[in-house]
């Protein structure tokens, strides 16, 4: 089949939804499938044989406030980009409705894209719905309802100056939930997802099709040839947002550290002047949080090898490709119960409340001090990725 991916932006370091995409196209490719990936930047790494078709935009958040101001006008010469810069400058997140245009653009205008099928990777632009009148068959992945994204910011904001402006940035929402609605194929990673979607979005579960992430348990495996470290925590995130539960974690380590000599390691971005940052100062652990950002796979793989428990505190999450990735690598897990993390994790982890500092604290100094109960958990949480995913 010729199959057409969609999706806004892909760069692996964005979000989950690029590995996603990387991982979906390979596997097609691999099935026999000829595979073309339009996206916008941030571009996504790809596997080859598949092909990249770059769909350009303004890139306006790679920019400073005074670039957007005093963009080339030159610029702003279509009607996408227009959309694009005006939305921007108001506060609205116009990434996804800019690209739907443009790939609606492209696909009209082609002619030797002939695809069997387009997939979008939650866009949910006009354009998604205008590509469906084109008489191209449509499935949509929706890997959890964006609303509690923006709830659960607007709620962490300190002004009504932000929270209004959240919920401004965040208005983009309304658009997807009218081109979910009109679609009849759309793909979701867990049956909580399944479930949120159906409530948020008003739509029937039967439009709904449970498909779990799949992880590869070639690569995310444990080292016979490597010991763990002892007293290092390790959180994998692919943003600093509200969601993903971060300040619950940095607390209960500051709870730990009067206990344990614990360091925690944060595959994230960490930024100086953020919110996080002033958190760690306020709580005294800076010499033992440590960020990386933007490592590859392969020393992805290396930090689960090597931490002695990695936690999940995320306050929300519609699949947690983090917990699967580390249990596949034989890491012992403690997650909280957000979303989905119950259906990936299961009993192969400790799993307590999201947003409990204490209950979180407690299950990590418990396997910090039995040393076999991490090694029960290792074995099991291996054992349940090899069955499930």
């Amino acid at each position: 089949m010729r199959i057409c991916l969609l999706s806004y932006r892909s760069y692996r370091y964005s979000g989950g939804q690029g590995i996603y995409l990387r991982y979906l196209s390979r596997s097609l490719r691999d099935l026999g499938h000829r595979v073309d990936v339009i996206s916008g930047p941030p571009y996504p790494e790809l596997d080859n044989g598949i092909k990249l078709i770059k769909l350009p935009s303004l890139d306006l958040y790679a920019m400073s406030s005074v670039r957007r101001l005093f963009i080339n006008p030159l610029k702003l010469n279509t009607f996408p980009s227009l959309v694009e810069w005006l939305g921007t400058m108001s506060g609205y997140f116009s990434e996804p409705l800019a690209f739907g245009m443009r790939a609606y653009d492209l696909i009209r205008n082609g002619t030797s894209n002939k695809y069997d099928i387009v997939h979008d990777n939650q866009t949910l632009a006009y354009g998604v719905l205008k590509i469906q009148d084109l008489g191209f068959p449509i499935v949509e992945t929706i890997h959890h309802p964006v609303t509690i994204d923006r709830d659960l910011a607007v709620e962490s904001a300190t002004s009504l100056k932000d929270r209004l402006g959240l919920r401004r940035w965040f208005s983009f929402i309304n658009m997807q939930i009218k081109v979910a609605r009109r679609l009849s194929h759309i793909i979701t990673v867990s049956q909580t997802a399944r479930q949120h979607i159906a409530d948020t979005y008003e739509i029937s579960k039967d439009k709904l099709r449970v498909i779990y992430n799949g992880i590869d348990t070639d690569i995310f495996s444990p080292s016979p040839k490597l010991d763990r470290l002892e007293n290092r925590l390790l959180v994998v995130i692919s943003r600093d947002t509200p969601v993903k539960g971060l300040r619950y974690m940095l607390e209960a380590l500051a709870t730990l550290r009067q206990q344990h000599p614990l360091e925690l390691i944060v595959v994230a971005k960490g930024t100086d002047n953020s919110a996080t940052q002033r958190l760690i100062n306020t709580l005294g652990i800076r010499d033992y949080v440590k960020f990386i950002d933007e490592i590859d796979t392969a020393e992805l793989v290396h930090q689960y090898r090597l931490a002695t428990i990695v936690a999940i505190p995320s306050v929300y999450e519609g699949f947690g490709l983090p917990a699967a990735e580390a249990m596949s690598c034989g890491a012992p897990v403690v997650s909280t119960t957000a979303g989905a993390l119950p259906e990936v994790v299961g009993d192969a982890g400790i799993l307590v409340p999201p947003t409990d500092v204490k209950a979180l604290a407690d299950a990590i100094s418990a396997l910090v001090i039995s040393s076999n109960k991490r090694k029960h958990l290792s074995e099991i949480g291996r054992r349940r990725i090899l069955q499930m995913f």
